[in-house]
């Protein structure tokens, strides 16, 4: 009976011929353990000087990585344009990824715009050939020459550090790999990150349990005309106990 079953055809399904009656966003998609589920893919964009999460963006979970990363960085723009930091020719960004994402077609469409590449090559024993294509030659030499500077190796060191905390944070800690959700707009799971970071930035501590360890504190927040104060006053911390932050911003 088990063998007839394992040469039966048609047992296999493809996300083209079939689409689940409860979650249809969903698709099927291989784990890291070599099984197969219905699930959506996470992507993350990091800020590797805060490592706050930017764009965190939840993709079909059969797209490749150089199909989701334009969607990606759109969100990122949209995001960093919020608060006046959005990418430009003037002034580009660094765009530090993994081999993963490199394809000519993409170093091609990313090349001379407001995002500087340096994404990781893989391992190669041939020549490469271009066919003519002298646009994409001139992307992958330039994405080539950038990664194996000093300032490109050590934002792959730093991409490493801090793009897969978020990660490991999240997906392993956090246990959103294994938790069980309906609906792309259920996935989304990048909020307490920020908060973290904010929060170890004002009152050193990253989680409520944390700053319930180290003591009392008040977080004080007063909007003025065009003008945001942040008063964080410790009272069970030595030292001067007061930590004022202020800055402009627009009221809400």
């Amino acid at each position: 009976m088990f063998a007839s079953d394992r040469a039966r055809k048609g047992k296999k399904l493809s996300n083209a011929d079939w689409v689940s009656g409860t979650d249809p966003e969903a698709n099927i998609a291989r784990m890291k353990d070599g099984t197969t589920h219905l699930a959506y893919k996470p992507e993350h964009a990091v800020d590797l000087d805060t490592g706050a999460v930017v764009a965190a963006e939840i993709h079909p979970a059969d797209q490749g990585d150089t199909a989701t990363l334009s969607a990606t960085l759109r969100a990122a723009a949209a995001n960093l344009a919020s608060v006046d930091r959005a990418p430009s020719t003037a002034e580009t960004a660094e765009l530090i990824a993994d081999r993963g994402y490199r394809s000519r077609a993409l170093l091609k469409d990313l090349d001379g715009g407001v995002w500087k590449t340096r994404i990781a090559e893989p391992q190669r024993t041939a020549f490469l050939r271009w066919h003519g294509d002298t646009e994409a030659r001139d992307a992958v030499y330039a994405n080539r020459n950038r990664l194996r500077s000093a300032v490109g190796k050590q934002s792959m060191r730093r991409r490493v550090e801090i793009v897969e905390r978020s990660f490991a944070h999240n997906l392993e800690r956090g246990g959103m790999r294994r938790t069980w959700l309906r609906g792309r707009e259920n996935v989304h799971h990048l909020a307490g990150h920020n908060l973290g970071i904010m929060m170890r930035l004002l009152i050193g501590a990253g989680t409520p349990k944390e700053a319930a360890a180290r003591g009392r504190a008040l977080l004080l927040v007063h909007y003025r005309a065009d003008t945001l104060a942040i008063v964080v006053l410790f009272l069970d911390e030595p030292g001067p106990g007061i930590l004022m932050l202020t800055g402009t911003a627009k009221p809400t």
